[in-house]
């Protein structure tokens, strides 16, 4: 009998919790049968009025919002397969994602219905054969949203298998090509569960604000847990520090989910004072390194908020590891940890053969569990070189401790992780190296008190050039999203220091900004 499938979870929380309110979205407010009755047209209108069936791809540009979550809920009750886009990425970008996994149909807002129209004009003959408009605009489009609702029946859609994908969802690639992961219903609904595990079981109280943005798989168990558990999800159009204390008051938010980042800017915004999260219960952070001052502030000043760290990535849907508000003591060896895995699933540390080492060695993160992705889409090489040995590996360096805690000293896939965002450097040095005027180049992370990871690119340039910082900035910034052009550019007139074979030494460049530093990247 089915189990691992959305239906089992959303309808069962909609019957019981019919006349509370599930979503609030500005001045927007819906109980959770107006939002089941909205989601349920909306995925039969997809297939009548679209054409789209469960195993279509359909790609979300837009804003956090309520449809949004509309679109996400639809596609998990087997609407279709979601594939939310990255706000910050550049035309071409886009086009190549929207290519490779064959999306027809795209969901735009207002914000981001122009860039998308150009990114798809620019290329030429693209496969996107219907734009739909959330909200209102003088913006090109085919259909609008709300329309698009109505004309749906309110009959719930056909259960889908627990082996049907229900998200492809792109994330950097090491070759400068991002790669789709695509994820079945089963991973989805075992990280559900893993999560409320870890969680200590998940009440139906909770007041949940929705800030990272729903591109992200930082986002992924909110989205599906808190409706399930009959709590209320507001919703913010995009990370605001004075807009979302403004919220936590306003609205009684118990918990919510933020990158590192957008802690440090809530705290150090002028209008901070720790009373104004009273309401607050649990505070969830990861996706990005914690700066230690960030993290002693919260001890100091917000004892009462349960402090949690997730670790994770999308391929995993997207948590293998949980610091629990127990471990959160000022001054534990075990702040310096991800913590340990969720139930059910399993790590362990593995040489460059695939041997598995001993606790406190070193060596790559490796784990297995139900939760894991299918496959890289259109990529099986790349799946089956990431599965190699029955374990997922993680591209991270680290180590256990004797009581199973997670330690990372290092990406050994060279990632750097920015304001939350993973910034491939090989994918930056693409960009910056097709400049006539650099002869090297070699990017690495740096410490930000802001960001956690600052993008430093470190050129030689080409002899008699009179490259500056700002010029190789905005070449790169011609074929990468914003996010990944380097924050800072160092120019070094001797070459850079080599491997025996002929790799950049990226230690050596990297060691003076870290010096005495962690570089504990959650």
């Amino acid at each position: 009998m089915k189990e691992l499938i959305y239906h089992r979870l959303f309808y069962p929380a909609v019957e019981r919790y019919a006349n509370r309110e599930a979503v609030v979205d500005g001045g927007y407010r819906a109980d959770f049968a107006t939002h089941a009755e909205r989601v349920t047209r909306l995925a039969n209108a997809m297939g009548s009025e679209l054409g789209v069936n469960k195993g279509d791809r359909v790609a979300i540009m837009a804003l956090n919002s309520a449809s949004y979550l509309e679109l996400y809920h639809a596609c998990y009750l087997g609407a279709g397969i979601v594939n939310p886009l990255n706000l910050r990425l550049a035309g071409p970008e886009l086009d190549y994602i929207v290519r490779d996994s064959g999306t027809e149909v795209a969901f735009v807002d207002r914000f981001f219905a122009e860039p998308f129209a150009k990114a798809m004009e620019a290329a030429g003959d693209s496969p996107i054969r219907t734009v739909v408009l959330i909200g209102q605009g003088d913006v090109p489009h085919d259909v609008a949203y709300e329309d698009l609702v109505a004309a749906g029946d309110s009959t719930p859609p056909p259960e889908p298998e627990e082996e049907d994908p229900v998200v492809l969802m792109y994330t950097g690639g090491t070759t400068g090509l991002p790669k789709g992961v695509l994820v079945q219903q089963r991973a989805e609904m075992l990280n559900v569960y893993h999560v409320a595990i870890g969680l200590g079981g998940m009440s139906d109280t909770e007041v949940f604000l929705s800030q990272t943005p729903l591109f992200h798989a930082a986002s992924m168990a909110s989205l599906l847990v808190i409706p399930a558990t009959g709590s209320k999800m507001v919703t913010i159009p995009a990370f605001d520090p004075a807009g979302v204390m403004n919220l936590i008051e306003a609205e009684g938010i118990t918990q919510t989910v933020m990158v590192p980042t957008m802690i440090g800017m809530c705290v150090q915004h002028p209008e901070y004072r720790p009373e104004r999260l009273a309401s607050m219960r649990d505070l969830i952070y990861g996706a990005s390194p914690m700066p230690e001052a960030i993290l002693g502030h919260l001890l100091e000043h917000l004892p009462d908020v349960n402090l949690l760290q997730g670790y994770g990535m999308t391929e995993c849907s997207s948590v293998l590891t949980l610091l629990s508000p127990e471990d959160h003591v000022a001054g534990s060896p075990r702040l310096r940890s991800v913590g340990q895995p969720v139930f059910g699933v399993n790590l362990c540390i593995q040489d460059e053969n695939g041997n598995e080492l001993a606790d406190g060695e070193i060596g790559e993160v490796c784990a297995r569990g139900g939760n894991y992705m299918r496959e890289y889409w259109n990529k099986p090489e790349a799946t089956a070189e990431v599965f190699r040995g029955g374990w997922y590996h993680t591209g991270d360096a680290g180590y256990l401790d004797e009581d199973g805690y997670l330690f990372l000293v290092d990406r050994v896939k060279d990632m750097i992780v920015t304001g939350g965002e993973n910034v491939y450097s090989s994918e930056v040095e693409s960009a910056i190296s097709t400049h006539p005027g650099v002869a090297q180049v070699a990017v690495i992370g740096i410490p930000d008190p802001v960001w956690g990871e600052a993008v430093h690119a470190v050129v030689v340039p080409v002899a008699g050039s009179e490259l500056t910082a700002e010029e190789v900035c905005e070449h790169a910034r011609r074929s990468i999203a914003g996010y990944k052009v380097p924050k800072s550019v160092e120019f070094r007139a001797e070459p850079l220091p080599l491997s025996g074979a002929m790799k950049v030494l990226k230690r050596e460049l990297r060691a003076p900004y870290w010096e005495g530093r962690d570089k504990n990247v959650g």
